[in-house]
């Protein structure tokens, strides 16, 4: 029975999300889990340069895996035909596949999977599975968007994300730092987390978003980081709508991204798995230890990466006389 009185809750927000024709769900290996299933595959190929959730959830329902390298441009290196209940897992990292890539991918193996986490912006291609995840990119507790060609069970529950809300109250007030545990504690259940449709809730924050503004604000901020540390990165990436994070290639990027934690700029590593899982001289080894993901999104100007890019100076060059501010 629905209730009436009592306190007010959170207003509901008119806005409109930005893939709001797509499925939603709770999380992004959900999403996938729920295409395995819509889908009836059997066999995944996974690149080695991934987080090790996806892999364990296919291990947990019984999906079989196998693992293929990439090259320098974050190209599958594979060559294998892909029999009727096969696919090809491509992972979008930092936007750097364009269209025409994701397009010649498709062309040649038929059967992809288009992860876009690294890529929200990017939108789906027809009659290519992809999926988005919200959290990547946005304030959100939880939530993913799924681009297939298949119906949206009407079995599934809806997630309940209120408890989720904590780190992202707490860092809205406060400092990161206070509320890490938290949000590790948030990042390891949503591990588990069953498969469901996407919570109201985080429906609702989704259609708060601004998503031209970040969008743009994005663009400019990552744009300036590459005018200025393209000379010095061994990528050469391409500037995506929207990016991600500005993927800065350079020698001894452990010891860089240390220096910069110091200066209270927190650099993640993808994927620490990656360091057990590959040799130290595979070029997946190299980009997990080396590539450093810095932040270019919504929450900064370009002061901000002025300081960041102070900072890396310093790191990267030592002491000396500047030479990019």
């Amino acid at each position: 029975m629905r209730e009436i009185g009592g306190y007010l809750g959170l207003e509901a927000i008119l806005g409109s999300e930005y893939y709001g024709d797509l499925i939603a769900l709770n999380t992004g290996r959900n999403a996938l889990l729920y295409l395995l299933r819509a889908k009836q595959i059997e066999k995944l190929y996974l690149p080695f340069y991934l987080c090790n959730s996806v892999s364990e959830l296919c291990i947990n329902h019984n999906y079989e895996i196998e693992y293929y390298n990439i090259d320098g441009h974050f190209i599958p290196i594979f060559n294998k035909p892909l029999t009727d209940n096969e696919y090809l897992y491509v992972v979008n990292y930092f936007g750097q596949l364009t269209v025409e890539r994701i397009l010649s991918l498709k062309e040649q193996f038929m059967r992809i999977i288009v992860d876009n986490s690294q890529a929200f912006f990017q939108r789906p291609l027809p009659g290519i599975d992809t999926i988005y995840s919200c959290r990547k990119f946005f304030g959100v507790p939880d939530g993913a968007y799924l681009a297939a060609e298949v119906p949206l069970s009407k079995n599934l529950k809806a997630d309940v994300s209120y408890k989720r809300m904590a780190h992202i109250l707490g860092r809205y007030e406060g400092a990161a730092a206070d509320f890490y545990e938290q949000f590790r504690h948030n990042e390891e259940s949503l591990k588990t987390e069953p498969l469901k449709i996407m919570s109201r809730l985080t429906h609702n924050l989704l259609g708060a978003i601004d998503y031209e503004q970040v969008c743009r604000i994005r663009t400019e901020n990552y744009a300036f980081l590459d005018s200025k540390l393209r000379g010095l990165n061994k990528l050469k990436p391409i500037c995506p709508e929207g990016p991600f994070a500005y993927p800065f290639y350079v020698k001894n990027g452990s010891a860089i991204r240390k220096d910069l934690a110091d200066e209270k700029i927190y650099i993640p590593l993808f994927w620490p798995n990656v360091l057990t899982d590959t040799p130290a001289g595979s070029i997946e080894y190299d980009f997990t230890s080396n590539i450093l993901p810095l932040p270019c999104d919504q929450r900064y100007n370009l002061e901000d990466m002025k300081h960041m890019l102070t900072c890396i100076e310093k790191a990267v060059l030592g002491k000396g006389d500047r030479v990019w501010i």
